[in-house]
């Protein structure tokens, strides 16, 4: 044996083993990383993608679409016929994707500071500015049709019209109060004019 093939071989090995090791410590890594990853930066990850999602709720609705911007505790998504919904990450009982897009949604996704401090209450209360018509699924299963008078800390104040209708005060059939925590998902209908669905 030569000394110049027996130090390759001792520096090839230190190599391979180097290798094996930072493997081991990257794989390591990436379990802590998963490890830590909340529904929220997987709903990013999956909004990244930009592939169809199915989405199952809490009180039995199934959607798929697109995930769009994630906030605080609710995420968006655009199903295709011009409605917008808006869905509390906690009413959430499923997420559909396939194989590639499962794999694509664990990746390490960067969050916008300013969408991740907007609350669900936050944007029902832009939505009660702007007097949007809307649909309010509760997480019970019960589904309401009005607009958003006011939205408080934890509730909001709901004069109840039919889908799609303006807040006339000849079209109120009356007034709900209903708790943030009991909302499942908010539909605005189509048209109706919000800065939410960019």
């Amino acid at each position: 044996m030569h000394w110049g093939d027996f130090f390759q071989d001792l520096e090839d090995q230190l190599s391979a083993q180097h290798e094996a090791d930072r493997a081991a410590l990257d794989a390591e890594a990436e379990r802590l990383r998963i490890s830590r990853m909340g529904l929220r930066d997987r709903l990013r990850g999956i909004a990244a993608g930009g592939a169809p999602c199915r989405v199952e709720l809490c009180d039995g609705l199934r959607v798929e679409a697109p995930i769009g911007p994630v906030g605080a505790d609710w995420f968006s998504a655009a199903p295709g016929d011009g409605r917008l919904l808006l869905i509390r990450i906690d009413a959430i009982a499923g997420l559909g994707l396939d194989g590639p897009a499962l794999v694509a949604s664990a990746a390490a996704v960067q969050g916008d500071p300013l969408s991740d401090r907007v609350t669900f209450g936050f944007a029902l209360r832009d939505l009660a500015r702007r007097r949007v018509p809307l649909t309010i699924g509760g997480a019970a299963g019960r589904v309401l049709s009005g607009t958003l008078d006011r939205v408080a800390a934890d509730h909001a104040d709901l004069a109840l019209h039919e889908p799609g209708g303006h807040r006339r005060r000849s079209e109120i059939r009356g007034f709900r109060v209903i708790p943030l925590e009991a909302i499942a998902w908010v539909r605005v209908e189509a048209g109706a004019g919000t800065a939410l669905d960019g």
